[in-house]
């Protein structure tokens, strides 16, 4: 099995760094992948100790294969900072496996990850392999997918990357010649066609809304897992794009995602359990949430 390098995005967090990268040296396969971490340049002076304190702990790093830190000279802004992190390393390796610096993983996450880059390989229907998935109280199979693409805890080939369009005013375009709002929103579950009008009218400035809408336009599907192989730390008002709720904890797996054959469809199971899941959570934080979302 190919193992793909694997891309964290940090900035001045110390403590959700430590506790994803301590997570992922716990990660089946960590000593055998290369790690490559993209520290974001500082924002202001205020930041720049936290970025150095940072910066300090990731270069004596270990328990990986290969561990290089690539320190970023000026601040590119999570957005500026996945795109062309993650633009460099697909362009160089084909595959990447890509987290940002307060996911928490499951010790399977890299298992899964290469497990499902290598078995879809050559599938162009689909664009990418995802690991987290929403606290929803439908049982879902261990894996299924899902059309379009998501952001936390991610991985994909060149192919599909090669597919991404920063263009968010083109991307509107084409969900509205193509008549996709509706689909796109999830049937009026969460409205994603007003936050990348948002991004549009620089209200946001998200990489994922791009990477979503890229791959549902060109009806791509990503393969979800069914347990979350991902918990997220950052939703306690500590990130730049960051919110204080809980309404995204899922319980982590602890078991392995086995990757096997299932129909090369969206599963209308997951997509019924997800909205309904953000239907009956818009009243309690899910609404302002979302519009913080890798980014958004």
């Amino acid at each position: 099995m190919q193992l793909a390098p694997i891309a964290l995005f940090t900035y001045n967090r110390l403590w959700h760094t430590r506790q994803t990268m301590e997570a992922l040296q716990k990660n089946e396969l960590a000593a055998e992948s290369e790690l490559y971490v993209f520290s974001d340049g500082p924002r202001s002076e205020a930041d720049r100790e936290k970025v150095r304190s940072v910066r300090e702990y990731l270069n004596s790093a270990s328990g990986f294969k290969k561990v290089t830190v690539i320190e970023r000279d000026r601040n590119l802004g999570l957005a500026g900072s996945i795109i062309a992190g993650v633009t460099e390393t697909v362009g160089r390796y084909g595959r990447i496996i890509v987290l940002e610096d307060d996911m928490v993983t499951s010790p399977y996450f890299l298992r899964y990850m290469n497990e499902a880059l290598d078995y879809y390989k050559d599938e162009e229907k689909v664009i990418s392999i995802h690991g987290y998935i929403y606290p929803v109280k439908t049982k879902l199979p261990d894996t299924f997918f899902l059309r379009g693409a998501d952001c936390w805890g991610w991985a994909t080939w060149k192919r599909g990357w090669d597919l991404f369009e920063a263009n968010g005013q083109k991307l509107l375009a084409e969900l509205k010649e193509n008549k996709l709002e509706t689909n796109f929103d999830l049937h009026g579950a969460y409205d994603y066609t007003k936050m990348l009008k948002d991004q549009i009218n620089g209200e946001n400035d998200s990489w994922a809304i791009r990477w979503r809408a890229s791959a549902f336009i060109h009806n791509k599907l990503y393969l979800q897992a069914g347990r979350s192989l991902i918990h997220n730390i950052g939703n306690d008002n500590s990130g730049t794009h960051g919110g204080a709720s809980k309404i995204f904890d899922s319980k982590l797996t602890l078991e392995r995602v086995s990757v096997k054959k299932i129909p090369l469809e969206e599963s209308a199971l997951a997509v019924r359990a997800i909205e309904k899941y953000m239907k009956s959570s818009k009243q309690s934080f899910i609404t302002r949430a979302l519009k913080r979302y890798c980014g958004k």
